[in-house]
């Protein structure tokens, strides 16, 4: 995934844009909360089909097969949340910008593409609790007998790479100040730096990882450190004040969770292990 995508859904699509969609929202109508309808209890835009905005362009988060067909974890996700609703499935495949605008204007029921909950956002969406974890570890290679404490990566002696301009690289500089940082425009020079010697550790997404060894031949491991360097979480987005969908979203979320069954579809999509989630009450 580019360094552009993961910034554009962590963080703000822009402070002017939402605030046009946000004003939108109000004069639609949109801002309060709206009472279930007879026969649609979730304020579907069509009774009896679930409308759902993506971006199939995060492989292996949503995609779309050689053959043009949606796949991924969202789309696993969202596949087994319209089972359970009673209702066909309708994927809306957008560019990442369009989504919002697009949720607000009923284009869609909901946005399923790893959105953070951001104070900007919620002025023109509601959502769900999280669904999908984005977890930055250190990887190392597979022989590496560095201590898997912080202490141990934080020194002079050490160089770790990430992802210039992200979040990873900043974590680097406030982890790990006594180590060198080294960041690289590109993902995979990244990697590549740590798996032909040239630097020791690289700070990334667990996924991203995962994706690499599939295409490397395992050439790194996880550092087996107590918990992740950090964790982020995307959630659904709904319609401003569309709490009936918003509240069954997060309780589907909860079974999938409570059940096994959203670690299971996190590794085998994305390939790796699920990361802590926020405890379902």
């Amino acid at each position: 995934m580019s360094n552009t995508s993961t910034r554009l859904r962590r963080g703000a699509i822009g402070v002017v844009g939402l605030v046009a969609v946000a004003v939108t929202a109000v004069v639609a109508g949109g801002a309060a909360a709206k009472p279930a309808a007879p026969g649609n209890p979730y304020n579907l835009n069509k009774v009896g089909t679930l409308t759902v905005g993506m971006t199939l362009q995060f492989k292996p988060q949503m995609y779309l097969t050689p053959k043009g067909e949606p796949a991924g974890y969202d789309v696993v996700l969202v596949k087994a949340l319209a089972k359970r609703m009673g209702v066909k499935l309708d994927i809306k495949n957008l560019d990442f910008n369009g989504l919002i605008p697009g949720l607000v204007s009923k284009k869609f029921d909901m946005v399923s593409v790893g959105l953070s909950n951001k104070p900007e956002r919620r002025k023109a969406v509601s959502f769900s609790r999280p669904y999908v974890p984005y977890a930055q570890i250190m990887a190392a290679r597979k022989g590496d007998s560095t201590a898997a404490t912080i202490a141990a990566w934080n020194s002079s002696e050490k160089a770790i790479t990430s992802l210039q301009g992200s979040t990873a690289e900043q974590l680097v500089l406030k982890t790990f100040p006594n180590a060198e940082s080294k960041s690289f425009p590109d993902q995979n020079a990244a990697f590549l730096e740590v798996a032909t010697g040239r630097a020791d550790g690289i700070v990334v997404e667990n996924y991203l990882l995962a994706q690499f060894n599939k295409s490397n031949g395992n050439k790194l491991k996880q550092v087996a450190f107590k918990k992740p360097l950090q964790v982020e979480y995307g959630s659904y987005a709904v319609q401003k004040g569309n709490t009936a969908l918003s509240n069954y979203l997060s309780k589907f979320i909860c079974s999938q969770q409570k059940s096994g069954q959203l670690a299971k579809t996190y590794k085998a999509t994305i390939g790796a292990s699920l990361p802590p989630m926020p405890v379902c009450r």
